[in-house]
């Protein structure tokens, strides 16, 4: 019977401690400094208690790399935060660990949305329901606004599913 409180005692003691020791409250905003740029919609920022994470941007979905406009998508996201203290507003966790977030920098714009009205993104409809990320695509289509200019741009879910099939082959 000792044994059983004993573990019980550890295992209490064990979730407490991971309760307080870099666990992000998915409700609470917070802030960091953003160290490097994975791609145009994900990027690595060091928290304030020196916690390094990384960030997956919430409703977009850029160009894939090898995919046209991927470098250029992953340099307006470098231009727009790259070193800069950025505000986080986290939405999920997905599967990889990435936090799932709208990123707000120079005091009120949000990354996803300037990517989207500069043409380096897609409305991720099948996770969003935010009509107004829908229309700043729009836009950016009817303007011929970065990867817009190509008239057969491939959204990056069916550009990754055709590397999956290929790679099957």
């Amino acid at each position: 019977m000792k044994i059983y409180k004993l573990l019980f005692i550890v295992l209490l003691l064990g979730l407490s401690s991971y309760t307080f020791l870099g666990r992000t409250n998915i409700n609470q905003p917070f802030h960091g400094k953003v160290t490097a740029i994975t791609d145009g919609d994900t990027f690595k920022l060091l928290k304030k208690d020196s916690t390094l994470i990384r960030v997956r941007l919430a409703n977009i979905d850029c160009p894939e790399r090898k995919q046209p406009f991927s470098k250029r998508a992953k340099q307006f996201t470098s231009d727009a935060i790259f070193g800069k203290n950025v505000e986080i507003l986290v939405l999920n966790k997905d599967r990889y660990g990435r936090f799932i977030a709208n990123v707000i920098y120079d005091d009120n714009k949000n990354l996803s949305k300037e990517l989207l009205k500069a043409g380096m993104a897609w409305h991720f409809v099948k996770y969003s329901n935010d009509s107004t990320l829908q229309v700043l695509e729009d836009n950016a289509r009817k303007k011929k606004t970065g990867l817009w200019a190509d008239p057969n741009a491939i959204p990056p879910w069916n550009w990754r599913s055709h590397k999956k099939k290929k790679a099957k082959e």
